[in-house]
C-alpha cells in the first residue's frame, strides 16, 4: 500500500526519540505537564451545537449527572449525527433510560421497549434510513493533507488521528473512526438494519476494535464519562438490566446550544508542536517513574487531550 499521507515531521520515531533525556535540556515532562503548558493559540473551540449535552437522574446523594458528548466532524457519520439532532431537539431522549451496561464493553442507552412495536416510543418524523454504504468510511479525497498526522511509528501501521479523532486506515486508503474508550456509536440491529441514531452507547472497556466499519460512531465523552462507567454492570445477556428498578434514568438530553450555563470546551490541535510533543511522550515515558520508553503506542492510548475553557 503506497501512503500519500504527509506525516507530521516531530512524530517520527527515530533512535535520538528513544535516547535518554539530556540533562542540559531542562526537566523532562510527563504528558500532562505538556498538555498544561500548550499556549492558548494551540487549542481549538467546540461549537456549542457539536456538543450533545445527557442529564442523568442524580445518584444515590442527590448529585447530579452530566455526560457532555462531542459530536464527530464532517465527513464522518454525518447522516446519523443529522438524525442525532432531530432527535435531540426533539427532547426524544427524556424520560427513558441507560439499560445495557457491560463490563469492559459499552454502556448503551435510549427506548427500554424499543423492540416492542406495542410499546415501542414514536421516533420524531423526517429522521433519514441509512445503508450499509452510508457506514463512515471517508477517502483521503475528501480531507486536505495537512488534516492527517501520521502515527505508523508508534502503533498500527494504518492508525492515524484525523481531524482531531482516531481512525483506522484500510487497505483501499478509506478510513473509519476507532473505536477508543470513551467513543459514542449507533446501536442497531442485525444486518441490514443500521440504526436510526436512537439508539446509542459508549466504549468503556478495552477498544473493542472489530467494530470499526461495522457500527457508526458518532462521537466522544469528554466529560462526566464516570457516570456511565461506574453503573452497576447488568446481570441480562449481554449486560441487558433485567428489571425497570435497575436502570437509571434520562432527565433530558439537548444539543449544547440549548443548555443554559453550559460552560466552553476545546481541545488540543493534532497538528500543533505541543500534541506532538504529547503523543510522543504518551509512547516513550522519559518522566522520573518510568524506567525504559516502550517505543511505541496504541492508537486509543493518545487521547486528544480536551478540557473547559478558563
Amino acid at each position: 500500500m503506497n501512503r500519500t499521507f504527509v506525516p507530521l515531521a516531530a512524530l517520527a520515531l527515530t533512535a535520538a526519540a528513544l535516547a535518554a533525556p539530556d540533562p542540559a535540556a531542562g526537566p523532562v515532562l510527563a504528558p500532562g505537564e505538556i498538555v498544561a503548558a500548550a499556549p492558548k493559540a494551540d487549542w481549538v473551540a467546540i461549537a456549542p451545537p457539536d456538543l450533545l449535552v445527557m442529564d442523568l437522574t442524580p445518584d444515590a446523594k442527590a448529585r447530579p449527572r452530566r455526560v457532555v458528548i462531542q459530536l464527530m466532524p464532517p465527513p464522518f457519520s454525518q447522516g446519523w449525527i443529522g438524525n442525532i439532532r432531530k432527535l435531540a431537539a426533539a427532547h426524544w431522549w427524556d424520560g427513558l433510560s441507560v439499560n445495557r451496561v457491560q463490563d469492559n464493553y459499552v454502556v448503551q442507552w435510549g427506548d427500554a421497549d424499543g423492540e416492542d412495536k406495542a410499546k415501542a416510543k414514536g421516533l420524531p418524523a423526517g429522521l433519514a434510513s441509512l445503508s450499509q454504504d452510508d457506514y463512515a468510511t471517508v477517502a483521503p479525497a475528501q480531507l486536505s493533507q495537512s488534516q492527517f498526522v501520521n502515527f505508523s511509528g508508534y502503533s498500527e501501521a494504518f492508525d492515524d488521528i484525523v481531524k482531531g479523532w482516531p481512525v483506522g486506515i484500510n487497505q483501499d486508503e478509506t478510513m473509519a473512526p476507532a473505536h477508543c474508550y470513551g467513543m459514542v456509536g449507533v446501536g442497531r440491529d442485525m444486518p441490514p438494519n443500521t440504526g436510526s441514531g436512537a439508539e446509542l452507547y459508549v466504549v468503556i472497556g478495552h477498544a473493542p476494535r472489530h467494530l470499526d466499519r461495522n457500527i457508526a460512531l458518532i462521537g466522544r465523552v469528554i466529560e462526566g464519562i464516570e457516570h456511565l462507567s461506574s453503573l452497576p454492570r447488568g446481570t441480562g445477556a449481554l449486560g441487558f438490566y433485567e428489571t425497570p428498578e435497575e436502570r437509571t434514568g434520562i432527565v433530558s438530553v439537548r444539543l449544547g446550544g440549548e443548555v443554559a450555563g453550559l460552560p466552553a470546551y476545546e481541545y488540543l490541535s493534532t497538528e500543533s508542536t505541543p500534541f506532538a510533543r504529547y503523543a510522543d511522550a504518551r509512547a516513550n515515558r522519559r518522566d522520573a517513574f518510568f524506567i525504559r520508553p516502550a517505543g511505541g503506542a496504541d492508537i486509543c492510548n493518545i487521547p486528544v487531550p480536551v478540557r473547559r475553557v478558563k
